[in-house]
This record gives C-alpha cells, sequence and structure tokens, in this order.
C-alpha cells in the first residue's frame, strides 16, 4: 500500500450493518465506503494530494492512484527476480546498516564479483573494449590479473595477454538497480536494520536473530525488531495526551477542513447547502415540437447548416419554424423543400464523387429545376443512402415525397448533408473561414495592445506635464521671492534658461521617442506590408489583416470591437453547445433562432427557453461550485445581451403573428373561406429563394 509522507496508511474500515437500499459513497480505486459525505469528500481529496510515495520503488510526490500504479508495476518487476539469486541477495540484505542506495550497490558488485574461468567479457586493448575469454584465475588472492584469451568476430582465438580486473567489463546482471531496490523493499518490513520477513527469512534459512553488534540498538517487541532510539511523539499521541478541550478543539479543525472545500469540483458531488439559497429555480423547457422528439436533432442539424452556409449553396435564410412545418407539410411538397435539396444536389453534382459520376452515367441535365428534382433525389438516394431508404425511392418518383414519414425525410437530408460536409467546395470555404477568423482573432489582439499601449502612452505624456508644470511653478515662486529681494536680473535670466530647457527637453524626448509620434504609426503600418514571400499563408494573413485594419480605421473603439466580432460570427466553422448542466444535458443557441435549446445527454429528449425571463431563472439556478454548471454560466453571462436581443425580436415576431392570425380569423366571412397562403401559420409556402442561381 503506498505510504503517506513516508508512514503506513490505513484504508476505514468497511461500515457495519449496510442495507441494500442505503445511500453510501464509495472510493473507486480502494473500495472504501462512506455513510458521511463530507468524510468522502475529505478522503478524495486527500488521494488527489501529491503526499503519497510508493512503497516498492520509493518514489514520491505521487498522488494514491499514481502510487497504486508504480507499485503495480514494481510487483511485475520483482515477480521475474532470478530464482537463483534470492538468497544470495536475501543474506546481504539482512540486518543490513547501509541505505538502500549504498547496499543495493554494494550487492550488485558482489554479484557481479570475481570471474570464473571460461568466462567471456569484455577487456580493454589498445584503449578499446575486446571480447575476451577468461583461460586461468589467478591464485593469489592478492593479484589482480587475468590471463584472458582475444576472441574474434568467428570467436577464434586471436591472442593471449594478462588483464587487470578493474580493466574487465563484467557479466551484465539480468536486473537494474531500480528492480533490485523494490525487491529489497518488498522483503523487508523495516530498515535501519533491514529486517526481512520472517517467512521469507525461514524459506530460505536464514537467521532471524540480530548479531551481537547490533543488540545494544534493536530490541524484540511482539515478535517484531524494533530501535532502541527514543522517538518523538507522534501527532495521535500529541491528540491522545491532550486536555478535552484541546480535543474538542481538534475535532472542530477537522469538521471545518472537512467543510472548506475547494470548488469548483465535478457538478455531481456538489451538494446543496444553506448558502445556496440564492439558486433560483430552474424553469422547464417547452418541447412543443410538431415534429417527433427523436426527430428534433435532426431538424437543427440540416436547418443550421442550410442557413450558415446559405451563401455557398445559393440559398437564402428561412425560419426553424418555417423549415419545421414545411417538413411536416404533407399535401405538396413546398418550395422551401425543393429549393433546399436542389442547392444541395448542386453542391454535391460540382464534387466528383459518386453522385456525380452516377449522374454522368445516366446523362441527365446538369441543371436541376422544380419538376426534375424528384428524379436526382431519387438517384442520390440509390447511390449514396442506406437500403432501408433505398425503399422510399418509388414513393418520390411518383410526386409523393410529402406523404413520406418525417422521420424518413430528415434522415436523407441528415445524408445528404454529411455527403455535402465532405466535399472539397465545403472542406475549402471552411479552411478559408478558419484562416480569415485568424486573421480576426490577430486584428482583436493587436487593437488590445495598441489600446493598452495608447493608455499608458497617455499617462505617461499627463505624468510628465504635470511634472514640468511643478518645476515652472517652483521656479515662478523662486522668481518672485528673489524679486522681492531685488534680483530681478538674475532670476529672469535663469527663467528664461528654465524655460528653454524644458523645451529642448521637451524636443529630445519627442525626437527620442517619450512621447508618441504620428509618423511612427504611419511607417510601422507600412512595415506590415513587407512579408516574407517564402511564407505564402503568412503573407495571405497579413494582407488579410492589413484590409481588415483599412475597413475599421475610421470607426471608433467600441464600433471596431462590434465590427470584429459580428464578422468573426459571420465566418462559421462549426456550431458548439453554450456548454453542460449538472446532469450533462447540453445547452445550444443558434444566431437565427431566438430559443435556447436544451439537448438529454442521450440526445432522446429536446425543449427550449424562448423568453428572458427564463433565461434570467436559468442563469440565476447554475450553481457556480459544478465545473460544467460554472462554464456554462460564464458562457450564458458573456453572450447575454446577444441572447437577450434575440429572444426579444423573437417575442415580438411571435406577438405579432398571432394578431395576424386573430386579425384574420375575425375577418373571415362564413361563405368565402380565406386563401391558405394567407393565413400567417402557412407562411413558409410564401418561400421565395432569392439567392438562386441564374
Amino acid at each position: 500500500m503506498p505510504l503517506y509522507k513516508r508512514k503506513p496508511f490505513s484504508p476505514v474500515e468497511k461500515p457495519e450493518d449496510l442495507k441494500p437500499q442505503e445511500v453510501v459513497f464509495q472510493v473507486r480505486f480502494t473500495k472504501e465506503i462512506f455513510r458521511d459525505y463530507s468524510e468522502y469528500l475529505k478522503r478524495i481529496n486527500l488521494y488527489r494530494k501529491k503526499v503519497w510515495t510508493c512503497k516498492a520503488t520509493g518514489k514520491t510526490n505521487l498522488t494514491y492512484e499514481e502510487a497504486l500504479v508504480s507499485e503495480k508495476e514494481a510487483a511485475e518487476k520483482i515477480q521475474n527476480f532470478p530464482e537463483e539469486l534470492v538468497p544470495p541477495v536475501l543474506h546481504e540484505v539482512q540486518f543490513s546498516m547501509l541505505t538502500l542506495k549504498d547496499l543495493a550497490n554494494s550487492i550488485a558488485a558482489k554479484l557481479q564479483g570475481p570471474f570464473s574461468e571460461g568466462a567471456v567479457l569484455y577487456g580493454k586493448k589498445d584503449g578499446r573494449l575486446h571480447r575476451c575469454k577468461i583461460v586461468k584465475v589467478p591464485e593469489e588472492s592478492d593479484k589482480t590479473e587475468y590471463e584472458v584469451a582475444w576472441l574474434g568476430s568467428d570467436n577464434k582465438v586471436t591472442g593471449k595477454a594478462l588483464v587487470k580486473g578493474e580493466e574487465l567489463t563484467g557479466k551484465k546482471l539480468p536486473f537494474t538497480r531500480a528492480v533490485l531496490k523494490s525487491f529489497i523493499k518488498d522483503s523487508t518490513y523495516r530498515s535501519f536494520p533491514w529486517v526481512l520477513h520472517d517467512s521469507l527469512a525461514k524459506k530460505h534459512g536464514i537467521s532471524t536473530a540480530p548479531p551481537r553488534e547490533l543488540k545494544n540498538k534493536i530490541s524484540i517487541q511482539d515478535g517484531l525488531i524494533v530501535s532502541n532510539r527514543k522517538r518523538k511523539r507522534s501527532d495521535d499521541e500529541k491528540i491522545t495526551g491532550a486536555n478535552e478541550n484541546g480535543l474538542v478543539h481538534r475535532k472542530g479543525n477537522e469538521i471545518s477542513e472537512a467543510q472548506a472545500v475547494k470548488y469548483p469540483i465535478d457538478d455531481l458531488l456538489v451538494q446543496q447547502s444553506e448558502e445556496d439559497h440564492y439558486l433560483t429555480e430552474r424553469p422547464s423547457p417547452c418541447r412543443d415540437f410538431n415534429v417527433p422528439m427523436e426527430c428534433v436533432g435532426n431538424l437543427l442539424m440540416v436547418w443550421d447548416f442550410c442557413t450558415s452556409f446559405g451563401r455557398l449553396l445559393s440559398l437564402s435564410p428561412f425560419s426553424l419554424r418555417d423549415f419545421e412545418n414545411a417538413i411536416c407539410h404533407k399535401d405538396s411538397t413546398p418550395s422551401l423543400i425543393v429549393e433546399s435539396y436542389s442547392a444541395l444536389l448542386r453542391l454535391l453534382m460540382k464534387d466528383n464523387g459518386n453522385f456525380s459520376m452516377a449522374i454522368e452515367n445516366k446523362k441527365r441535365k446538369p441543371k436541376i429545376t422544380a419538376v426534375t428534382w424528384t428524379e436526382y433525389l431519387c438517384d442520390f438516394v440509390e447511390t449514396s443512402c442506406a437500403l432501408k431508404l433505398s425503399t422510399h425511392v418509388s414513393t418520390i418518383r411518383r410526386g409523393h415525397y410529402g406523404l413520406l414519414d418525417i422521420s424518413v425525410k430528415l434522415e436523407i437530408f441528415r445524408e445528404l448533408v454529411a455527403q455535402v460536409l465532405e466535399t472539397d467546395i465545403v472542406r475549402e470555404k471552411l479552411d478559408e473561414h478558419i484562416e480569415e477568423r485568424h486573421a480576426l482573432a490577430s486584428t482583436r489582439r493587436d487593437e488590445a495592445l495598441e489600446e493598452g499601449k495608447k493608455r499608458r502612452d497617455e499617462k505617461g505624456s499627463r505624468k510628465a506635464e504635470t511634472d514640468v508644470k511643478e518645476v515652472v511653478v517652483e521656479h515662478r515662486l523662486q522668481s518672485a521671492a528673489s524679486n522681492y529681494n531685488g534680483l530681478n536680473g538674475v532670476v529672469s535670466e535663469k527663467s528664461n534658461g528654465i524655460s528653454q530647457q524644458n523645451h529642448s527637453s521637451g524636443e529630445s524626448e519627442t525626437e527620442r521617442g517619450i512621447f508618441p509620434d504620428k509618423n511612427a504609426k504611419k511607417q510601422k503600418d507600412a512595415n506590415t506590408l513587407i512579408v516574407d514571400s517564402s511564407n505564402p499563408s503568412r503573407k495571405a494573413l497579413k494582407l488579410m489583416k492589413v484590409n481588415i485594419k483599412e475597413a475599421i480605421e475610421m470607426k471608433n473603439i467600441a464600433q471596431r470591437k462590434e465590427y470584429l466580432e459580428r464578422e468573426m460570427e459571420k465566418r462559421i466553422v462549426r456550431t458548439s453547445p453554450l456548454g453542460k448542466d449538472r446532469n450533462r444535458n447540453r445547452y445550444w443557441f443558434f444566431r437565427r433562432e431566438g430559443k435556447i435549446f436544451v439537448e438529454s445527454t442521450n440526445s432522446t429528449q429536446w425543449g427550449y427557453h424562448e423568453t428572458k425571463d427564463e433565461l434570467d431563472a436559468l442563469i440565476g439556478s447554475l450553481n457556480p461550485k459544478g465545473e460544467r454548471e460554472r462554464a456554462l454560466k460564464k458562457q450564458l453571462e458573456k453572450n447575454y445581451n446577444k441572447i437577450n436581443l434575440e429572444l426579444q425580436k423573437r417575442s415580438k415576431e411571435a406577438a405579432h403573428r398571432i394578431a395576424m392570425e386573430e386579425e384574420a380569423v375575425l375577418r373571415r366571412s362564413t361563405r368565402v373561406r380565406a386563401p391558405p397562403r394567407e393565413n400567417p401559420a402557412f407562411a413558409f409556402l410564401k418561400y421565395v429563394n432569392k439567392w438562386k442561381e441564374l
């Protein structure tokens, strides 16, 4: 088990009388069970601190889990320790007073010890190592020279010589010193002196009685060898010996330490407390969708792609409400659906993929019209979609697309968007957007740095002007005093000298660049045009930055920031969620839809918030003690003005639409029915693609 501050650490015992339905907290890697959440949290925080030591290797500054992994790896290496070397190593370890490092080095040296006849080694010859074989070992112990035979590449003897023992490189040990140290620590239960476990000593016939020279230093207690030196009282002994007030005070500290949690932590570990009374009740999302709940994800994905890349598709934007109503419409195929399919298929035909090859093989015309769009759609379903969608080709070909199930319609749309995303045209556009976003972000950083530099320069110039004014006032006072004493001439000369000096110093400061110079800025802007022609991407980035700076040159600071933010939003790369709540529900906000959508963890449930009150309640319900809700709250507060503006805009449109519907109902005659296109609920039937290619 890992050591806590180099001392053994005992895990918590399993609580007694646990009931099957009782809620408990368990540590994953120690299997400890806690009834009290504060005790569990305290133990988890302790295990995460880098105060643990691997018992096998002695590595320090580890977390508990890292120490467990280190011990496991060391145990696997110890299992491969050569059996024939275990007894001699254990004999050297028993009752040794050396440090671990010195003991390992001593054992390694002895295992590589005196060389025997026939051993193949490496010896020094002419300053280099050559393979050799020991022919004769010196009989006298004081002599360290060995007679060796030099071996060639084919193991044939090429000569003989006498070589000193220190010039011979011994055989390599079958283990490293780190493994040897781990083996020593695993085989003993104490150090200084090192003492083997009784079972291990008896197994290999090693004496457990301490030698005479150590009897005064150690003694036996409860069958274990302990040191006779005085030990300092541990913290537990100090607590035990403390008075009653001290004990109560220590317990109070432990309680306060358990309560003092460093936030943010994982949201599921956050427990409600009295401090969280300010959190508001989280509003329930509205789930009023016309499409089935399992189709909402595909609906949002297809609509977001078509509206985000409308210019590339030559498809003018439309609202989510209109797209949803058009998908659910069964009487006919609305022009919104026809134009969406045509735009996606048209872009797919421009790419040299399977669909474009199929179109060429069938010798279809390159232009898709409102009459022939179903033929191209059937070709796509047959060549690129799954087999289950191919069964609906006959229905589409007969002109009954509106009768298809909503899930089938959205599944075809999803497959089509997925194919379009893989085309070179879209990928090149995405790369272009990424480069432009980098240029805009770089310009925004430059603007911030330049603004900070201006503030510092203005502060420095104001300080310099103040210093000059103080000097002038001081000399004027001196001049007045001198005039009073009748020294007008002398003082006036000094005053003139000072003013001239101040004027000259001001010029020199401007020349040295202490005060900002307008020409210097122009020179700097001109230098930005000098770009390394060997790096085209860097040159393009520089040119983009120059164009952006020219576009915002005549704007003030607020307008420049707004312009840069607006331009970055136009360069869409992907739509990412705002964040997640405690239960990992994802929150989405789309630029052209004044709603905050809520997606469940498994993407089977969707909802939305559409009013300012719901937005405020949502922000107020997020607990900043949790990691996920803290990040989500930060994003909502950062984009609050933008989201609130879209929510208010949508609320006004909804109120206007309701008023129009009510007015249409009041004006409708009992004998003459109003045409469906005049009803706001059928506004999607009036869609016209204003960006369509002619």
